[in-house]
Formats: C-alpha cells, sequence, structure tokens
C-alpha cells in the first residue's frame, strides 16, 4: 500500500478548494483533486495532482470516483468535503426545487461520498475527515434561509458523525470560513440581484448585495483563501484535531454575538449591517 498520504478534496476547481490542493501537493501529500470542471484543474495537474471529473450530485460519479483512487492507491487517507455554493433570496420566493439542489450539493452528495470512503477508513482504524461548512453553520442572515439551512444541518451531521467515528479513530473536523475572497460571492450574489433585486424585498436585496462586494473589497472585511487553507492544513497535521475551526474575516465576532447576545441582540445587529 502506498505510504504517501492519499487526500481525496472536491469543489478543486477554484477558491478554498484550490488553494488547499496546491498547498498539499506542495507538501508532498497525493491530492485526488474533483470538480466538474477539469479544464479548471489544469494547473494542479501540472503540479503533480491528479484532478478527475466529479458531479457530487450524481450517485454514479461519486462510485466511479472512490472505486479508482481505492483502486490506484488502497486507501484514502483525508477526505476534504469543499464543494458547495449558496443560493441566496427571499424565502417567500426562492424555488423549493433550487433549494432542494442546493441541500444535494452541500449535505446529500457529501454524505453519500463519505459513506462510500468510510469503509475503508473504517477497516484501516484511521482517516480524517474535514468537511468545509461555513460561519452561516452557527449565525444566520437575511436572504440566506436555504444556505444557512444546509450548513446548520451539516454541522449536526458533522458533530453525530464525528461521535459514531471515533472507536474507529477517525477524525471528523468542521472548517467554519468567514468572509473569504473568492468567486463564491459572485456565483450567489449576481443571482440574488438579477432575480429578486426588483421585487418586494428589493431594498433588503441590494443593500446586502451592496455590503458583500463593499467587504470584499475591503481587506479589513475579507480575507485570503490561504487563511482557511491554514486551517485545514493545521487540522491535518494535528493529533487531536480540535472539532471545529473557524477563521477569516468577521467570523468570530458574529458567532461571539451570536452565542452571547442573544437573539435580539443578534438581529439588530445584521439588520445594521445591510442598512
Amino acid at each position: 500500500m502506498n505510504s504517501q498520504q492519499v487526500v481525496l478534496l472536491t469543489g478543486a476547481s477554484a477558491g478554498i478548494g484550490k488553494e488547499t490542493a496546491k498547498t498539499l501537493i506542495k507538501a508532498g501529500y497525493k491530492v485526488y483533486a474533483v470538480a466538474r470542471r477539469l479544464d479548471a484543474m489544469a494547473d494542479l495537474k501540472a503540479l503533480g495532482g491528479i484532478p478527475l471529473s466529479m458531479d457530487i450530485t450524481q450517485s454514479e460519479d461519486i462510485e466511479r470516483v472512490v472505486n479508482h483512487i481505492i483502486k490506484e492507491e488502497g486507501k484514502i487517507d483525508i477526505l476534504i468535503n469543499n464543494a458547495g455554493y449558496a443560493t441566496q433570496g427571499p424565502v417567500e420566493q426562492v424555488p423549493v426545487d433550487e433549494a432542494r439542489r442546493m441541500f444535494e450539493v452541500n449535505l446529500f452528495g457529501l454524505g453519500m461520498l463519505t459513506q462510500l470512503v468510510l469503509p475503508n477508513m473504517r477497516t484501516r482504524k484511521a482517516g480524517k475527515i474535514i468537511n468545509i461548512s461555513s460561519g452561516a453553520g452557527k449565525v444566520y442572515f437575511s436572504m440566506g434561509a436555504w444556505y444557512v439551512a444546509s450548513k446548520h444541518a451539516l454541522e449536526g451531521w458533522s458533530d453525530s458523525l464525528r461521535v459514531e467515528l471515533k472507536p474507529f479513530n477517525i477524525d471528523v473536523v468542521i472548517i467554519e470560513p468567514g468572509a473569504i475572497s473568492t468567486e463564491f460571492n459572485d456565483v450567489s450574489l449576481n443571482p440574488l440581484v438579477e432575480n429578486y433585486g426588483d421585487g418586494p424585498y428589493r431594498d433588503m436585496v441590494n443593500s446586502l448585495a451592496e455590503f458583500s462586494r463593499d467587504a470584499e473589497k475591503d481587506d479589513k472585511d475579507s480575507s485570503p483563501p490561504s487563511v482557511i487553507t491554514n486551517l485545514i492544513v493545521k487540522a491535518i497535521n494535528a493529533k487531536r484535531p480540535k472539532p471545529r475551526y473557524a477563521g477569516g474575516a468577521m467570523v468570530k465576532p458574529v458567532m461571539f454575538v451570536r452565542k452571547w447576545g442573544g437573539d435580539r441582540l443578534y438581529d439588530w445587529v445584521i439588520t445594521r449591517m445591510v442598512k
């Protein structure tokens, strides 16, 4: 069996996923980087990574990728569930089918991938599963109810999984990014304004979009993907990793207010942020 640590990393075509893949490849890990867009991972291949095409919502794709890696390497040491996206908009107006698809990516596809990787880890009594959640897994904000729900679900799922896998020496770690400078915001904000910017919630929609874009331009209000990559590497290297790591602009102060200030204070704070 390969003595080199084998990593399976989803959502590797951009942002946090790509930054993490590059860092782990350079550190000597054998990284299987997966995403729908193979062409967007050509740079990872040039560095020595192994890009594979996979749609996290397609069970056949997931089975094919896991079976291929196990056949080639005999193991998967580290699973990094990074693939995810945000559907934003008023609860009243976001189509339920759209919200359901987001859950397929953010929770159910991730869950199936984890199920297929687990037998190998459990048999070897070794492995780490790192789930990229969000500060939204602990807090909430207007126009993000469906996304927030998916990340709250992921956090509860991960906590339960961590307890289940403790007897098998498999660590489960949650990473909670704050405001990160990636294409993630554009992908979610542009449709928000296009679809709901002229509707009954237009004031809130446009204010939130303006706030988010201003934050991304300000170094104080957003962080580079490397901040989260460093947390992932820290969790990988730790003999006893913490159950969760939070990092990135605004995430810790916002979590603090949510935890200790109570619902009404938190409601007031997030309302003021987008006025």
